[in-house]
């Protein structure tokens, strides 16, 4: 973005923009709260205009005239919203900060609305008499869900109280969310001899060193706390001393100067007002009233079936672990030296060295092979528009821009930005997002969807080589990404990927299968220097070392969505103390001592307090890893992992219908059952100790 506002406001401007991409460089931070200002303002005219209409409430002027409204709200904050997550200099979080608040009380102006709430009750309790087509009654039965969830039921007195409550949550979200980043900026594990540098292959040193240019210190060769430089560095380091800084630090992100405890404390006391104004005993209930789950009983049943296993298979590894430790004099192995040393029995046991396998993974090929699958399966081609567009330039210089094209007429169907790299100004983590949603009411309008990852980029003139874990999750943000892509419904409100959270991580994570599969490995994985294929040998050596260090993985995550779901059910929050309700949790479940740490601590825990949308849902990467398992079966079953009759009933059911219907039809029509839970068990190694 620009350093200053120039004259006019460029978001409240017709964009001439190619693709009607937002004018980036044009932006800047002071553009934007007069921009939501001028917008919020619009868009309540057009909200009171609807509820206070005189004429009988209809499908077409309440239902249709709520779709259409807010188009200059959505583009203002698509725009803002991406750029606070992908590059938010501090000028732009302090407009986040005034923003937050001043964006849920606009919410509420919209779902609080009695008159309007009226209009929309009326139309659901005559649903089956308007002789609707099956996506609007879908639509009717969302947007009337969409204002119960958000208190539109409650007694006035009540609805005020809610706004309170939702107003300031929005307030502590975006506190909580900026004191992670801010830990994440300001930490520097600078490596200063040759000796911090012991064990570290030559990618790591690399992607350290370039972190180093990124936080101004050329030259020197930094760890900062993005997910690549913070594993890579506990797999291969020597230096105990140096693991055990580096993973104290990681963990306590959101514990030192800015504690988020105090933050957790006072969110989770509104958000059981909020459960308590619903008639929900706790936040979990209420959130499960709009879940596949249905139920806490549902979810705790699932993690269960993981828990247990996980544990044991956990506590057999350790044992291999532990004899190599005992070697290097280590007599109790700890959370800092578990990735060390499944390195070691990696190496030994399946003769698969990581310096072996990363020159086959460079980014540039696995986003081809991505490519590859989703024309394989979808139709898509891939085109990339290389350097400035069309005199335009993209919010980084990192980021990319690709045409998605129809493979057989050439016909434009969406528009896939990559945003590939860590940076101080990025978010950790990876995901999915839009700036602008599919919808084909009063004409086509075609996705931009964009892909965040935070992989270790390499020095200038050199390919970023990949980690197999970093292919997963290359794969599984494209397979979001496709689910905005492909997306082919009438209404905005449905389309992409705005369905149940606990159906979201289906597309993504079903299309983690591919990236594993010796089809797409002996046609893509080439080495960087020889361009030799993967050889079958090597492919094998993966394959076999597939399920190793699972158990360390499942009971990582499966601890975390335990303690949030824990929490969630929990009642008073009066004398909370976060930290020490997680260890008293995980001491509760048995956590294992030597993998200690779960995958995210409540004090960073940003799907849980950087918003909502993974509040008591954690677990829905787990219930999707039932319907990715069960629905990769479907190809293996026909013998061919790109079958063309299997894919097409995959992107009429999934991956173009949006919420068209609900989740468990969307399944059963793809597959022609439920979904089993036994693949998922086996694919973890786990279903032979359940």
């Amino acid at each position: 973005m620009s350093e200053a506002a120039p004259l006019g406001n460029p978001l409240l401007a017709t964009w001439s923009t190619p693709y009607g991409l937002p004018p980036f460089e044009q932006l800047a931070p002071e553009h934007f709260l007069p921009a939501f200002e001028t917008a919020f303002a619009e868009h309540r005219a057009e909200l009171d205009a609807i509820a206070s209409s005189t004429a009988p409430a209809s499908f077409e002027n309440t239902i249709l005239a709520l779709e259409r409204s807010g188009k200059k709200l959505k583009r203002v904050h698509a725009t803002f919203s991406n750029l606070v997550a992908s590059e938010a200099p501090a000028a732009l979080q302090a407009v986040e900060r005034d923003v937050a608040p001043r964006m849920a009380a606009h919410s509420n102006a919209k779902y609080l609305n009695a008159a309007l709430f009226a209009r929309i009750d009326t139309l659901h309790q005559q649903r089956d008499t308007l002789g609707l087509d099956a996506e609007s009654l879908r639509l009717l039965g969302r947007v009337h869900m969409d204002f119960v969830m958000a208190g539109a039921k409650l007694p006035a007195d009540m609805r005020a109280r809610y706004a309170e409550v939702t107003e300031t949550l929005a307030k502590l979200t975006t506190e909580f969310s900026q004191n992670v980043l801010a830990d994440e900026q300001d930490y520097k594990l600078v490596l200063e001899t040759e000796a911090d540098l012991a064990g570290l292959p030559g990618w790591v040193i690399d992607a350290a060193r370039s972190a180093g240019e990124q936080r101004g210190l050329p030259g020197k060769a930094v760890i900062a706390l993005n997910r690549a430089l913070y594993v890579g560095f506990l797999t291969f380091s020597t230096r105990r001393d140096l693991r055990e800084q580096l993973f104290k630090a990681w963990t306590s992100r959101g514990a030192g100067a800015r504690d988020n405890a105090a933050l957790i404390q006072r969110i989770m006391t509104l958000r059981q007002e909020q459960a308590t104004l619903h008639g929900y005993p706790n936040y979990a209930a209420y959130v499960q009233a709009d879940m596949m789950a249905g139920s806490t009983d549902a979810v705790m049943d699932l993690l269960h079936r993981v828990w247990a296993p996980a544990k044991a298979a956990a506590a057999r590894d350790q044992q291999q672990l532990e004899a190599l430790a005992r070697a290097d004099g280590i007599t109790e192995l700890a959370p800092w030296d578990w990735r060390y040393y499944a390195e070691k029995v990696r190496v030994r046991d399946y003769d698969l060295d990581d310096a072996e396998i990363k020159p086959y993974f460079s980014l540039e090929r696995m986003i081809d092979a991505m490519f590859d699958c989703a024309q394989r399966l979808f139709g898509l081609r891939f085109v990339e528009v290389k350097g400035e567009v069309g005199g335009f330039r993209l919010y980084h210089p990192d980021v990319r821009l690709w045409e998605v094209r129809d493979a057989k007429t050439d016909d434009l169907r969406a528009i896939f930005l990559g945003d590939n790299f860590a940076r101080p100004t990025k978010r950790g983590g990876a995901w999915m997002s839009l700036y602008r949603h599919q919808r084909k009411l009063d004409g086509a309008v075609l996705p931009i969807v964009v892909n965040n990852n935070n992989f270790a980029k390499a020095p200038a003139g050199q390919p970023t080589l990949l980690s197999f874990d970093d292919v997963r999750t290359l794969f599984h943000e494209f397979g979001h990404g496709l689910h905005g892509l492909l997306s082919d419904v009438t209404y905005e409100r449905l389309s992409c990927t705005q369905v149940l959270r606990d159906f979201v991580e289906l597309p993504s994570q079903l299309m983690e299968h591919w990236a594993l599969e010796p089809q797409v490995l002996k046609a893509h994985a080439r080495h960087v220097e020889t361009g030799e294929p993967i050889s079958d040998a090597l492919i094998a050596k993966l394959k076999r070392a597939r399920r190793f260090n699972q158990a360390y993985d499942s009971v990582q995550y499966t601890a975390s969505a335990l303690v949030d779901m824990a929490l969630h059910m929990q009642t008073d929050f009066s004398q909370l103390d976060a930290k020490a309700f997680q260890a008293a949790e995980l001491a509760r479940l048995g956590m294992p001592a030597a993998i200690g740490s779960p995958m995210h601590h409540l004090v960073h825990f940003r799907h849980l307090f950087a918003g909502y949308s993974y509040a008591a849902g954690y677990y829905v990467y787990l219930w999707a890893e039932v319907l990715d398992a069960d629905a990769f079966d479907a190809f293996v079953e026909t013998g061919d992992i790109f079958d063309v009759s299997t894919a097409q009933r995959l992107l009429a059911n999934i991956y173009s219908a949006g919420n068209r219907q609900a989740p468990r039809e969307a399944y059963r029509a793809f597959r022609g059952r439920d979904a089993k839970v036994e693949p998922m068990l086996a694919k973890k190694g786990l279903l032979e100790v359940v």
